[in-house]
């Protein structure tokens, strides 16, 4: 007979996640044991090797809840019945909220990546590209005129991610500009060079 999952599973799961991800962000991957992770969690290693193999399942668990909560806020965004610009702007003000929300998930989406075997990097990798699609469409329904310039779609999306991407290594949130802000004045600056490009 198979052994019943407890109540509380997915809620423990979720503090070690949350517990490697600070020690992660703060330490690096390499810079952090399994000991450590059951030391500042306040467990015991044992029950971290109950939910989990190795130390790299615990980094998985960390970025792919990162990009899976982009990825779905991104589909949320884009099956609205607005207009694109609105979209755009939509999308900036949920991928702040997450940054901000989920800052040491962030960082180690964007430190550690190369510490996951192969197989589960390509996966994230290619929610990642899905996203860069994303905008890059939406880019291109807001400015037509970027279809006649070869990767011009693909560079202004990934300029786009690039506004935003790193703000956590800045960013105050009780600073004088909120994440809503700067949100939009990332969208600003983005529909801005849309419209010189285009030219």
């Amino acid at each position: 007979m198979a052994r019943t999952q407890a109540a509380d599973y997915d809620e423990r799961k979720e503090a070690i996640v949350e517990t490697a991800a600070a020690l992660f962000a703060r330490e690096s991957f390499n810079g952090a044991s399994v000991a450590d992770i059951a030391k500042r969690g306040k467990i015991s290693k044992s029950l971290i090797y109950h939910y989990y193999q190795a130390k790299e399942d615990i980094l998985y668990d960390v970025m792919i809840s990162h990009v899976r909560a982009l990825e779905a806020a991104a589909r949320e965004v884009v099956d609205a019945d607005v207009r694109p610009e609105r979209k755009l702007r939509e999308l900036a003000h949920r991928f702040m909220a997450l940054y901000v929300g989920a800052v040491d998930r962030h960082k180690v989406l964007l430190n550690d990546l190369d510490h996951l075997p192969k197989a589960r990097r390509a996966e994230i990798v290619t929610v990642q590209r899905g996203l860069i699609e994303i905008v890059r469409k939406l880019l291109l329904e807001i400015e037509p005129a970027l279809k006649k310039k070869s990767g011009a779609g693909f560079a202004a999306a990934m300029l786009f991610f690039g506004t935003i991407n790193w703000t956590h290594t800045w960013f105050d949130p009780k600073g004088p500009v909120s994440a809503g802000a700067l949100a939009e004045m990332a969208v600003d600056l983005t529909l801005g060079g849309l419209a010189k490009v285009a030219e």
